[in-house]
């Protein structure tokens, strides 16, 4: 058995579990969460459905428009193509095990975490080019709508 890989992505740590994406299967990781992180943009996974099972702290989950704060215990599952994302706005930490099938595997994190970590701004298209590669497409907030006279 390999032994976990923690993976650092900004302030967020992802610890892989279970690497599913060589063989195309489900894979595992903890997530953990610092109060007030920087987190990835809202997305979606045009092949992939997700579940997220918080272990420790309050994580706000939301999928399309539903948002739920979940604590310990619970859980919310994102269908393929879902628009979703996560935050934590409160002050202590979160854990969380988030269970993908099939798989991104830990090369996406890697991938990621080379572009954010970098030490200098973060170009967003490098990260949506990342991203795309791996079947993820970002959904950037609307503009404002112009306002009427």
């Amino acid at each position: 058995m390999t032994q976990p890989e923690t993976i650092k992505v900004g302030q967020l740590e992802i610890t892989y579990l279970i690497d599913g994406a060589e063989k195309g299967t489900m894979g595992v990781f903890e997530l953990r969460v610092p109060p007030s992180s920087n987190v990835p943009p809202t997305h979606s996974h045009s092949l992939i459905e997700e579940c997220v099972y918080v272990l420790e702290g309050v994580l706000r989950y939301s999928v399309e428009s539903t948002t739920k704060d979940l604590g310990p215990g619970e859980s919310m599952y994102t269908p393929m193509s879902s628009i979703h994302g996560f935050s934590n706005p409160f002050d202590k930490p979160v854990r969380a095990l988030i269970v993908l099938t099939p798989d991104l595997g830990a090369q996406y994190f890697r991938d990621v975490g080379a572009i954010v970590n970098a030490g200098s701004p973060t170009k967003q298209a490098e990260l949506f080019e990342v991203m795309s590669r791996y079947g993820l497409v970002a959904s950037l907030p609307s503009p404002p709508s112009p306002a009427r006279v």
